[in-house]
């Protein structure tokens, strides 16, 4: 009997324990964030705030992180610190602030072990802000010269396959970009400026899957402008269309564009031909 009523005196208590334990934790989770970040205990708050970033609530960890910089400046957790702020940044979409602090940590901690990384994450940051493709792409050129630097510096680092993927991904943007311009001018009928735009297309992406396309596109473009000129400045225009195609023909034999490309020959060699026969008649 005695036994019995040891073991329940022995469970209660235990309990009871639990549950005091867990109501700590409780009620410590239920303070207010902003008498956290006034509490004046310097390692108290370093490690909430270590805490909030285990627990993924990165703007809680950003806030701390970052009014802790002198507490830690100095000592061996401020190269820590500062990394985790920038990887905040970076958490909540701030890709502003996160390219700024890896720049930053680069900067400041250059032998670093992570200063790789950093320098990656920065080039990705203005990736990760690179617009829709009508809008200024000014993030996406930023992007495309730090991520071939970062190639540069670490011709060995793990990340050159996706660096090289970024890249790719950006060049395709800028080239859409480019040649979607050069069609607005045809659609609009701005004939030159159109062919100058697809050949600027084609020269800019020589190796572009699409380079068959822009030439031809070039073509058409300086065919109707030879169209529509004055009578005295039709041949000289014409002659350039002549020219475009004989490159096309050259280079790109195998093209699906060729039948039509030699069409626009023929038609330029028929205007010579009438215009030559008009001549003619006029003499006569």
């Amino acid at each position: 009997m005695k036994q019995t009523v040891l073991l329940i005196i022995l469970s209660i208590s235990l309990s009871s324990c639990f549950f005091r334990k867990h109501s700590k934790i409780h009620v410590e989770k239920s303070k207010s964030f902003s008498k956290v970040f006034k509490n004046t205990d310097n390692e108290y708050r370093y490690k909430v705030a270590e805490q909030f970033y285990v627990d993924k609530k990165y703007s809680y960890a950003l806030q701390l992180f970052e009014d802790l910089f002198p507490y830690v400046k100095g000592t061996d957790r401020y190269e820590d610190m500062y990394y985790k702020s920038a990887n905040c940044y970076y958490y909540i979409k701030d890709y502003l602030n996160a390219e700024n602090f890896y720049k930053t940590f680069v900067e400041t901690f250059p032998t670093s072990k992570r200063a790789e990384e950093c320098d990656y994450l920065r080039a990705f940051c203005y990736y990760k802000q690179s617009p829709k493709i009508d809008l200024d792409q000014t993030p996406t050129t930023k992007a495309m010269a730090l991520m071939q630097a970062f190639i540069n510096m670490h011709p060995n680092s793990e990340r050159l396959k996706e660096a090289n993927e970024i890249l790719d991904i950006c060049r395709a943007k800028l080239e859409a970009k480019e040649f979607k311009a050069a069609e607005l001018y045809y659609n609009l009928g701005y004939f030159k400026a159109a062919a100058i735009a697809f050949a600027n297309v084609a020269e800019n992406f020589p190796d572009s899957k699409l380079a068959d396309e822009y030439k031809f596109q070039t073509i058409k473009a300086f065919y109707k402008y030879a169209e529509l000129s004055y009578d005295e400045k039709q041949e000289e225009r014409f002659n350039k269309v002549l020219t475009e195609c004989s490159e096309f023909a050259e280079r790109f034999a195998d093209s699906k564009h060729l039948a039509e490309v030699n069409n626009y020959k023929n038609l330029t060699n028929n205007f010579f031909k009438n215009t030559k026969n008009e001549q003619v008649k006029k003499t006569n």
